[in-house]
């Protein structure tokens, strides 16, 4: 075996073909992971696993399954930031009424903490779903993206912002108008919060993942986000022997292009030639391509 390298000062040899792991030498296959968000929107894993997990698992394809959705709600988390743009496709990407909308505070209104921030943005949420109730709507599905900067010195939050992504029906303007401060004596309406804005969603050719992406990635700081409970879960599907270890292989270092991957799914094509697949290597588990695909028009 030919020296690999050093691993927390363990000599790693490289396995013969077909194998993987670490201290042991365990038997490795290839599965074919889809992962379906909308009609327009699906993703694809391609990925070694162990004969142990071959084994209790179910071999050949399999039913689809949920998705399960990632403990941490922070979008430092790399599956976390991959959850919230599968469930924004699959629950938005055809809504063509959906609406994208920003919340700001004003400097009298800036929160002290990030809980006094929650709050609020709760009770905007609790209004809406009462506008909605009131005007005969369904029950309001959403998104929440609350973005924070801390100063360093003191820990105080500045630049306190939240982006939602709702299912639309109601009025813009009056979405933008209900975030307000509660109402003190006197006041037919409560004081505005900051600035609210309310676009139409657009989806594009890949659905919302462009807005979703620049959700997870703008600014800096702490983000972290939320849903509400009534949103549909991404399903996925597996498939043992499409795809082998050699191939998979072979699949890396040709990195073939948009061409190949159409033939291998039609009726989908790559979101874009940068992003829509990437190919990943792990000392241990060997080659991964992971694939974002949008319908083709």
């Amino acid at each position: 075996m030919r020296h690999f390298g050093l691993v927390m000062g363990i000599k790693i040899t490289a396995k013969p073909r077909g194998f993987c792991g670490g201290g042991k030498i365990v038997r490795c296959f290839v599965r074919e992971k889809k992962i379906y968000c909308g009609s327009r929107y699906r993703e694809v894993d391609i990925f070694t696993y162990t004969d142990t997990q071959k084994t209790v698992s179910k071999q050949g394809r399999s039913k689809k399954v949920k998705e399960s959705e990632p403990k941490q709600k922070n979008l430092n988390d790399k599956n976390s930031r991959r959850y919230l743009v599968q469930l924004g496709n699959l629950n938005f990407g055809d809504d063509k009424k959906a609406l994208h909308v920003t919340c700001t505070y004003s400097g009298k209104s800036l929160p002290k903490t990030l809980k006094e921030a929650e709050r609020k943005i709760s009770n905007y949420i609790r209004k809406v779903k009462y506008a909605r109730k009131k005007a005969g709507l369904p029950p309001l599905k959403y998104i929440l993206v609350t973005a924070c900067v801390t100063r360093k010195n003191s820990g105080k939050p500045v630049r306190i912002h939240h982006h939602i992504i709702m299912n639309g029906g109601l009025d813009r303007d009056e979405v933008e108008d209900l975030w307000r401060e509660r109402r003190k004596k006197g006041q037919k309406k409560g004081d505005r919060t900051g600035y609210c804005n309310a676009d139409r969603l657009q989806a594009e050719e890949d659905g919302i993942a462009a807005l979703c992406t620049y959700l997870v990635k703008q600014g800096g700081g702490k983000k972290k986000w939320s849903s509400s409970h009534n949103l549909k879960k991404p399903v996925s599907r597996t498939n043992d022997s499409r795809y082998s270890r050699k191939k998979l292989e072979k699949l890396a270092k040709d990195s073939p292009g948009r061409d190949f991957w159409e033939k291998m799914y039609p009726g989908w094509t790559l979101t874009d030639n940068v992003y829509g697949v990437q190919y990943e290597y792990n000392d241990f588990t060997g080659w991964a391509v992971y694939l974002k695909l949008r319908r083709k028009e």
